[in-house]
């Protein structure tokens, strides 16, 4: 299952995870491996779009 968090810009990366300012102006780090293949923004290449991650991850970190 996935959940989108609505759109973001990447703002930071690292090996592991993407930071990335949502729309709702909340800044979060999300690690690469919860990022939903139906996301726009997934890697350094793509860095605005709409972001869709796991469900599971989303909620767990008051997201979803």
């Amino acid at each position: 299952m996935s959940t989108s968090l609505g759109h973001g810009k990447l703002v930071g990366s690292s090996e592991l995870a993407l930071q990335i300012k949502l729309d709702t102006g909340e800044t979060t780090w999300i690690p690469r491996s919860v990022i939903h293949d139906d996301s726009e923004l997934y890697d350094d290449d793509n860095n605005e779009g709409e972001v869709v991650v796991k469900t599971w991850w989303a909620e767990k970190e008051g997201l979803a």
